[in-house]
């Protein structure tokens, strides 16, 4: 195939994308449908992006609006204001929410928070 055994092995480890000439290639060499690497990048790519996007904010319906009473719960940056967003919600959350900022955020990150802030506050 004429291709370096890093690039394969980048690609392999999800470390570079294919491309379609090496697609070509390798489906050329395996004797596969041609476009069947492209599509398994396609699908890569979009489930690259629904874990982006998700991970950009907690399920906002697990949390009540109420509990953000002073700020529009859209416009939260999640990641800068986490200890906020932590301690507000273990002071003033249920259970439900509590569940959802541990998903969110890892049960370390929690905790980590919740011992410096020094409480009585606790997973």
């Amino acid at each position: 195939m004429h291709e370096f055994p890093q690039t394969i092995t980048a690609i392999t480890k999800g470390k570079r994308k294919m491309n379609t000439s090496l697609a070509l290639k390798i489906e050329k060499a395996l004797g596969i449908e041609e476009g069947f690497f492209m599509i398994l990048q396609v699908y890569y790519d979009i489930a690259m992006e629904k874990q982006k996007q998700h991970a950009a904010h907690p399920d906002l319906s697990l949390l009540r609006p109420v509990l953000f009473w002073d700020t529009d719960i859209r416009s939260i940056d999640w990641k800068k204001q986490r200890r906020a967003v932590i301690l507000r919600v273990f002071e003033r959350g249920n259970s439900t929410e509590k569940n959802e900022i541990l998903r969110f955020y890892g049960r370390s990150t929690v905790a980590k928070i919740l011992k410096e802030h020094g409480s009585y506050l606790t997973l």
